[in-house]
């Protein structure tokens, strides 16, 4: 999802709370805080050897010890409009940054309003390889590139 569609969702019901669902519809404890908004840029080279950037906006998200802490629409979107100077003119798309066993990264894959909670739906993030073309074999074994 991109930066604006998230901040019009957000301008759009600035009191109501936000809750983030997982990708198997299970929700992330509701007293969470976002406690950074950053720009992240990953340059790099792919196996074909060709350059390539990636960049997005990251919200880094924490769970404390205050199970009354609730985070509002209105909130994040005060936090994003602050993060403007390092996130720049780009639309970015958005993703989650958040500590289980691991720490993970997830797309926000949409923003539904329910009436009392603005819900906002991860999506998984997949690796691909970006020169099959060059690395992938073809069916009789050889590579496609000699």
């Amino acid at each position: 999802m991109p930066i604006s569609a998230l901040k019009a969702a957000l301008a759009a019901a600035p009191s109501l709370p936000l809750t983030v669902v997982w990708t198997d519809g299970e929700e992330i404890e509701p007293h969470f805080h976002v406690t950074e908004v950053g720009r992240v840029q990953k340059d790099f080279v792919d196996c074909g050897g060709t350059v390539r950037r990636l960049v997005s906006c990251l919200l880094q998200t924490w769970v404390g010890d205050d199970l009354d802490h609730r985070i509002t629409a209105g909130k994040l979107l005060k936090a994003l409009e602050h993060a403007a100077p390092v996130l720049g003119d780009e639309d970015l798309p958005v993703e989650l940054e958040y500590e289980t066993c691991n720490v993970v990264q997830l797309v926000v894959a949409s923003v539904k309003n329910d009436g009392d909670r603005l819900v906002l739906q991860l999506g998984s993030k997949h690796t691909d390889c970006l020169a099959k073309e060059l690395c992938v074999p073809f069916a009789d074994g050889a590579p496609s590139r000699a």
